[in-house]
């Protein structure tokens, strides 16, 4: 079964290196807590909030060793009024066997825990 496996964190500073290391810790703790492999991955979305430009988060996951042949892809988030700033999502689908919906182990970071705080581990 593939599932949708969501996450979110946010940067502090519109930097390369914040954005690198913050795509890269929500992506790898998204694997680890789903027990995901490279090949079970079928595609990974990433978004960003407008004010996130200074960097593509997808490079730093498709440097991850393993990962260079998973396709990603890079969007930005529609910009409504009060939305939670420097702001990074991912949607990760991959094929998690028999686990059911409510099992899946989403991940919200560092300020993204408000955008979903019943699912925030």
């Amino acid at each position: 079964m593939i599932r949708g496996i969501r996450g979110a964190t946010t940067v502090t500073t519109n930097t390369e290196e914040a954005i690198y290391k913050a795509s890269a810790d929500l992506f790898q703790e998204i694997v680890t807590a789903n027990k995901l492999e490279p090949e079970a991955i079928s595609s990974v979305i990433v978004s960003v909030t407008s004010d996130i430009d200074a960097a593509f988060p997808a490079k730093p996951i498709r440097e991850l060793a393993g990962f260079q042949f998973v396709p990603i892809m890079g969007v930005m988030e529609i910009p409504v009024p009060g939305a939670l700033a420097m702001c990074i999502r991912l949607m990760v689908n991959a094929e998690v066997g028999d686990v059911a919906q409510q099992d899946v182990t989403h991940i919200y970071l560092e300020g993204a825990t408000v955008l979903r705080p019943d699912l925030a581990k």
